[in-house]
């Protein structure tokens, strides 16, 4: 069975008009955890991966699970306020308002080969500023992997890197 047979649509949430892809039904269930995680870290296998960083909240879940499939460490990206060291962070727009991501400034040091994960891509702007704030430490990114892209919004066109854009179920896709 797929892995979007796992994904729950929940209509109208957070919001009237906005239709959410609820990952709790593949999380709560063993076996197609387990298979998203392999194959969200199958791209990567053979790229020496040094560290997962995942985004804040259920891109620790599923970066976390990656990490350890791959044998690497894991960095937490987090929204402010969270972390008890000295940090370093980037601001980045939303469709109302702004966030920021903030990472351990001595978590990925210069040269350390880094993979992004999170749950879903819709806009990119959480994506790219992971890119970004990764980047920053002069960190080679060797890629970044979601379980959901969602390609009518367009966030895959944020995506700067060289690196590639691993998604194990695309939604809008032509």
């Amino acid at each position: 069975m797929s892995i979007a047979h796992w994904v729950r649509d929940i209509e109208d949430f957070p919001r009237a008009g906005v239709g959410f892809k609820d990952l709790t039904p593949l999380l709560a269930n063993a076996g197609p955890f387990a298979e998203s995680i392999r194959l969200l870290a199958a791209p990567f296998r053979d790229q020496r991966v040094d560290c997962v960083c995942g985004i804040e909240a259920r891109g620790f879940i599923f970066g976390a699970a990656v990490a350890t499939a791959l044998g690497c460490g894991f960095v937490p990206l987090r929204k402010p306020g969270k972390l008890p060291a000295a940090k370093i962070g980037i601001d980045y727009a939303l469709e109302y308002g702004t966030d920021r991501l903030e990472m351990h400034a001595d978590a990925v040091c210069p040269g350390t080969r880094v993979l992004i994960v999170d749950d879903v891509l819709a806009t990119g702007g959480t994506l790219a500023a992971a890119g970004e704030l990764v980047a920053r430490t002069e960190a080679e990114i060797v890629g970044a992997a979601v379980v959901i892209e969602i390609a009518a919004l367009a966030g895959r066109t944020r995506w700067l890197w060289p690196a590639p854009l691993h998604a194990l179920i695309v939604y809008g896709q032509d």
